[in-house]
């Protein structure tokens, strides 16, 4: 359906301390699922904020050539994580210029969100 293979960037949710990670980790699965329904290659970079973020966006943007890049919400709406999400925004401009940026509402959307620009 969609041509080009996409990077989703969210937060680990197995290693946020203080919450129950279940209801994230099953609808990052569904979602994953949904982009495998559409014959879409995407690839995850999970990060702890607490770790060195950066450095595993990095890899994980010069590792393929990416057509789109879905940013999480648990990045984008937690006030407390601007500075990482300003972070992320130009990291992908510096190491994946060509690529969309996309949001995600919810992890089950993903595949929705990185749509709007494979099509």
């Amino acid at each position: 359906m969609a041509a080009g293979r996409v990077l989703v960037i969210g937060l680990d949710p197995v290693r946020i301390p203080g919450w129950d990670p279940a209801p994230i980790v099953a609808g990052i699965a569904r979602g994953q699922a949904r982009f495998a329904e559409l014959g879409i290659e995407a690839d995850m970079c999970l990060v702890a904020p607490d770790e060195d973020a950066e450095a595993a966006i990095v890899e994980a943007l010069t590792g393929n050539d990416y057509a789109c890049v879905v940013v999480g919400g648990g990045i984008r709406k937690h006030e407390p994580l601007l500075e990482l999400f300003e972070r992320v925004v130009n990291l992908v401009h510096q190491h994946a210029p060509g690529a969309a940026i996309a949001f995600n509402s919810t992890p089950d959307d993903t595949a929705d969100a990185a749509l709007r620009w494979l099509r």
